[in-house]
């Protein structure tokens, strides 16, 4: 008998920061599996056209997609995603957030504003996120949220980039006891240094080849970096076969860094 309780066939999809880049993979990818409709989140009218490119390609795909802008920065606009995603729907199986910002700066140069504008993506869309997707997810439910292997390694100037992330694995793995008792899975996934303009966007020459470079696997593949191909499966299998992993961050760098 096939399992359709971890299919992905039939499901319905919401991917947070879902437009481009790994969330847009992964809002196509979940479609090509079969999923019955994705909502497509992107934050601003800047990322609208590659949510309408995403849109398109999860509706050839067979799927029905649906688009919602939001700053999620605050609760109540990720109460009203879940509310609008539900409503477009009819329901929520799977979530997934991969919202988030880097800031890389030496430690004295640091100001308020940059701390409260990136704990403000990172760590606190990411609780709420988390708080909705337990509101809203039906029995047996998955979620999962994009964090970072730099929360294993030991290096500089990447501070409160890492540490705004870090409070997400606490908030998972709270999530994962709290609600294990109705099925859902709760995990986080964590990247190493991805081949996307989030990552180019922070770097000099320099530093971007010796992340190009620092890997176990970088010569076998394009980059040295980690390919956003290379993590829809392990999205992919947490949110389907992989159902009995959970309260786990887990690290998917090709060596960058372990612990």
């Amino acid at each position: 008998m096939p399992d359709t309780v971890n299919s992905i066939a039939g499901k319905n999809v919401l991917v947070a920061g879902g437009a481009k880049n790994l969330g847009g993979l992964i809002s196509r990818d979940l479609a090509s599996q079969g999923a019955r409709a994705v909502t497509v989140h992107f934050n601003s009218e800047s990322t609208r056209g590659a949510a309408e490119e995403t849109a398109e390609a999860i509706n050839a795909a067979g799927a029905q997609a649906h688009l919602v802008q939001a700053d999620l920065t605050g609760a109540a606009a990720v109460t009203t995603l879940f509310q609008d995603a539900r409503g477009a729907m009819g329901s929520i199986d799977i979530a997934i957030n991969t919202t988030g910002m880097v800031i890389k700066k030496p430690l004295p140069e640091i100001t308020e504003e940059d701390f409260d504008k990136i704990f403000a993506i990172n760590a606190k869309t990411a609780l709420f996120f988390i708080q909705q997707a337990g509101e809203h997810l039906g029995e047996r439910g998955k979620l999962v949220t994009l964090v970072t292997s730099l929360l294993s390694a030991y290096t500089g100037l990447y501070s409160i980039y890492a540490g705004s992330k870090a409070p997400v694995e606490h908030f998972t793995r709270a999530a994962s006891k709290e609600f294990g008792s109705r099925g859902i899975s709760v995990n986080a996934v964590a990247p190493g240094p991805m081949e996307t303009p989030f990552f180019y966007g922070q770097e000099t020459k320099e530093s971007a080849e010796f992340n190009q470079n620092a890997a176990d696997l970088s010569k076998y593949t394009e980059t040295g970096l980690t390919d956003p191909r290379d993590i829809v499966p392990l999205v992919r299998f947490l949110v389907s076969d992989g159902w009995w992993i959970t309260g786990q961050t887990i690290l998917a760098n090709g060596g960058y860094t372990t612990r």
